[in-house]
């Protein structure tokens, strides 16, 4: 009895053991998000003043992903992509939530739908902690009544442009610090949403970063260059931690932006305030750089939509490399970071987005198939922003404006800058393009899902 008793307590030893180390085994995931940084924002990719050493240094020990795409040129639908695996238009966010009347006038909902397939969620059921810090905007300040990030699958969050109190906007690398450190304390794999307000208008500026770019002839500079410092600085902070607490290894680190750099404003607003942040410097010190892409935030050319991405997890994804011909776009993340921490996806959910797993891992794949799409109801009729609906298969991008004149192909990555217009050249591509264009806007809802509306619309 002695001995089937020892045997016993034995085997269940080693099956908790076993456990333990089969939690372990299941990789961190860390993604960071910045706020309007631009493709060249980075001192990786050449840019002449900025100074983003950790940044640089995460580029150094991971791949640096040059096709990324994010789903929309503003800031909601490309968070709504990240979170659901889906286009944000097919939960009608085309634009950024903002008062409950502008939602109206644009047929937007008031927030994103909770009871959507969620990234969090999904890693939450699969056993990991997860927590969100740094900027939501998935609802906005103005909308008292919209859900809490609570609501979407994380243990833990702190956050600004949401109802109710709103997180200092540096307080983001704090709490993730001390999230942390408590899943791993106790054990468990965790999930990080780390989405940073730089270098998002207003601009709050330190004055020991402001000193290290005195040298700067213009103030404009000066300001972008210290919060963008600070920035790197706080992400030094966390990729710290990580080491500290021998995590490094096994943690997957992201880093990326939700569109291109912010327009610069006329030079005499010089104040600007937000009701979730406070006030700050205004738009005149958005001097943010595309790296050479055409356009900017609010446009489908790729200096709206094409922004960093940088992945390191050590031994894994190969470091030192530059992958500038995977097209890999933000519905991906969902599909890929459950794959990678083995959280199951529904069976009645179709994701937009493929796992790029293969890809992230350096391992030579076929050029993709599945169709990339964008849509921007505020299309233009002039200027960088006429793009209304977009569409990349293999390596065509097609972009179509209002206008039915407005037509503009380009082939990647030969003409990242997209210089070169082919569709005179290649009308039957343009034609093919444009069907399947036809197929896909045919797909989506008419109106917006009356459930993710604010009870203040009845005012």
């Amino acid at each position: 009895m002695i001995r089937r008793l020892f045997l016993l307590s034995f085997l269940l030893t080693c099956f908790a053991c076993g456990a333990s180390a089969a939690e372990q085994a299941r990789p961190n995931i860390v993604f960071i998000f910045a706020d309007d940084w631009g493709w060249g924002d980075l001192g990786s990719h050449g840019h002449p003043y900025l100074k983003t050493p950790h940044l640089d240094q995460l580029a150094r020990d991971g791949t640096d992903f040059r096709q990324f795409t994010v789903a929309s040129g503003v800031c909601s639908p490309s968070r709504a992509a990240i979170m659901t695996g889906q286009y944000p238009a097919r939960f009608n966010i085309h634009g950024h939530f903002a008062t409950v009347e502008s939602h109206v006038q644009r047929g937007m909902p008031d927030w994103l739908d909770p009871k959507a397939v969620m990234l969090p969620r999904l890693l939450q059921q699969a056993g990991y902690a997860t927590a969100h810090f740094g900027k939501w905007h998935l609802t906005n300040i103005m909308v008292p009544d919209a859900p809490l990030p609570a609501a979407y699958g994380y243990d833990a969050y702190g956050a600004f442009n949401l109802p109710g109190p709103q997180m200092p906007v540096h307080d983001d690398v704090k709490h993730s610090i001390a999230f942390i450190e408590k899943a791993h304390a106790a054990g468990k794999p965790f999930f990080l949403n780390l989405w940073v307000h730089e270098p998002h208008t207003p601009h709050y500026p330190k004055p020991e970063y402001l000193e290290k770019f005195a040298h700067l002839p213009d103030e404009a500079q000066r300001i972008y260059a210290a919060v963008l410092a600070h920035a790197d600085a706080r992400i030094g902070e966390l990729l710290a931690t990580l080491d500290r607490l021998g995590l490094r290894q096994n943690t997957l680190v992201v880093f990326s932006s939700d569109n291109g750099p912010e327009n610069t404003g006329a030079a005499s607003r010089r104040m600007t305030e937000d009701e979730s942040t406070g006030p700050g410097f205004g738009s005149f010190a958005s001097v943010g750089s595309t790296g050479g892409h055409r356009a900017r935030k609010r446009s489908l050319l790729q200096g709206g939509i094409g922004v960093p991405f940088i992945a390191r997890w050590p031994g894994k994804i190969p470091a030192g490399k530059t992958d500038a011909v995977t097209p890999i776009t933000a519905v991906d993340l969902l599909p890929t970071f459950s794959a990678i921490a083995g959280a199951k996806l529904p069976p009645n959910y179709a994701p937009d987005g493929v796992d790029q797993t293969a890809a992230l891992l350096g391992t030579p794949a076929p050029l993709r198939t599945k169709p990339i799409f964008w849509q921007w109801t505020t299309a233009a009729k002039a200027g960088d922003n006429w793009p209304a609906l977009a569409v990349r298969v293999g390596d065509l991008k097609l972009l179509v404006g209002r206008d039915p004149n407005q037509i503009e192909l380009f082939r990647f990555p030969a003409d990242v800058f997209e210089k070169s217009n082919l569709s005179q050249q290649q009308s039957a591509d343009v034609t093919r393009l444009r069907a399947l264009l036809a197929d896909w806007t045919a797909t989506l809802p008419a109106q917006a899902d009356p459930a993710c509306f604010s009870a203040t619309r009845k005012k």
